[in-house]
């Protein structure tokens, strides 16, 4: 998948990023974000039982099903062992880039100065994290394209519908859409409509934005 990573990646665009203390029914959750336009859904590691909820999501439609949060390199033969077909991490890991790499997974590396692009470069980093990306706004991504061109940044930490498009616009191959999109309570309340209607309303945002 690592060829086809980037390019399926930019043209998606959105990234859900679900931290949730319960998760009823991943299978359901992933459905309504794809009903609701999103197609990339990364489970972070804050939720209890992650190995398992990968599981289910994969065995029912695999694409673009992630594990975010990790931090090391066991933490990442397990949750790629479960069917994560990327791995995110808060910041640079270089045991969690090795076990990626070993395994032919892509891996999404936190950084936010320079020097930590750098470093997520030249550990193998399929994509940069810059996080928290709201925090700076995206003239800090433009900023980033100057020492480093073409840099294939997800913009992560502050991103709403109101903004999102900037950063695309801003060099952003992806943005990561949070809490507004997959509040914790509505998804440990199982509510699927609310969700996508959420998860509708950012991606019409993005694109209409963008266009």
């Amino acid at each position: 998948m690592t060829a086809d990573f980037l390019s399926q990646l930019t043209n998606d665009q959105v990234i859900a990023v679900v931290r949730a203390p319960e998760i009823p029914d991943p299978v359901a959750l992933c459905a309504a974000l794809r009903a609701g336009g999103i197609r990339w859904i990364e489970f972070t590691r804050t939720t209890p039982g992650l190995a398992a909820h990968l599981r289910k999501a994969v065995a029912d439609d695999g694409h673009g099903i992630g594990a975010g949060t990790v931090m090391t390199g066991e933490q990442a033969e397990e949750l790629i062992e479960a069917g994560a077909q990327y791995l995110v991490t808060p910041g640079c890991r270089p045991d969690v880039a090795r076990v990626a790499s070993a395994a032919g997974v892509p891996v999404v590396l936190g950084a936010l100065t320079p020097t930590e692009v750098g470093t997520a470069l030249d550990l193998g980093a399929d994509a940069v994290k810059i996080f928290p990306a709201g925090a700076f706004g995206p003239g800090y991504l433009k900023d980033l394209a100057g020492p480093f061109p073409g840099l294939p940044i997800v913009a992560s930490g502050g991103v709403t519908a109101d903004n999102a498009a900037a950063f695309l616009a801003a060099g952003a191959r992806a943005v990561c859409a949070g809490s507004k999109v997959v509040p914790p309570q509505v998804v440990a309340a199982g509510d699927w409509e609310e969700i996508t209607r959420r998860a509708r309303a950012f991606t019409e945002a993005v694109r209409g934005g963008a266009e």
